[in-house]
């Protein structure tokens, strides 16, 4: 190969390598510029949310009671109170605090629920198994999970107190055994359904967040 061929092959092999740095530091145009849209996409971007300015429904709300119920306005005006304030995470603990209180009862342990039950209720569960004890008996509960929630009713009270009733369908293992340990009610293994109707309540605006049990129902 002859010298003019080869200086040019150099020359040319320089050119290729400057121009391939000169990419990786600058990018290509591509690379600056905003990736394309789709046009449906865009418009969302720049469109509001219709249905929370003017007015249109609180899925949070319609969820559970029908929309312009007194249960709506009540839930509504909690809201106000308490921007924060999910009515779908509320029944999400509502749902524990059913499970936590209702084995707490069973089993006489009441000192660890106590901060949750009004002193009313507290009372009422107190009596229930101080009569236990005085006749003996002990029960074994095992909660096997809740299988239906369902909001019943909001109320807000003077004061922004905040009530709100839900209707729980559990399924529970519970044995009641005499002194001797026989077994006087309830049968081992085999669940069964439990149907509760419960209020909770709380001033809203407070610090404290902790729901309390007021009212049982079946």
């Amino acid at each position: 190969m002859n010298s003019p061929i080869l200086q040019l092959l150099v020359l040319a092999g320089i050119a290729v390598f400057l121009i391939l740095r000169l990419k990786n530091v600058l990018g290509t145009r591509e690379g600056f510029e905003k990736p394309a849209v789709p046009r449906q996409a865009d418009v969302s971007q720049r469109r509001p949310d219709l249905s929370v300015i003017e007015g249109g429904p609180d899925r949070d709300i319609t969820d559970h009671v029908d929309e312009g119920s007194e249960s709506a306005q009540a839930l509504a005006a909690m809201k106000r109170l308490e921007p924060h304030f999910s009515v779908s995470e509320f029944i999400q603990g509502a749902r524990g605090a059913y499970e936590m209180i209702l084995l707490g009862f069973e089993r006489g342990e009441l000192a660890d629920i106590k901060p949750f039950l009004s002193e009313e209720v507290y009372e009422t569960f107190a009596h229930v198994v101080e009569a236990r004890h005085r006749q003996g008996l002990s029960v074994e509960a095992e909660f096997m999970g809740v299988r239906e929630t369902a909001l019943v009713e909001a109320e807000l009270l003077p004061g922004n107190i905040a009530e709100i009733t839900v209707r729980f369908v559990g399924e529970l293992v519970s044995v009641v055994r005499d002194s001797a340990g026989e077994i006087v009610e309830g049968t081992p293994n085999t669940p069964k359904k439990q149907r509760d109707v419960w209020t909770f309540a709380r001033t809203m605006g407070t610090d404290d967040p902790n729901w309390q049990l007021v009212a049982t129902g079946g």
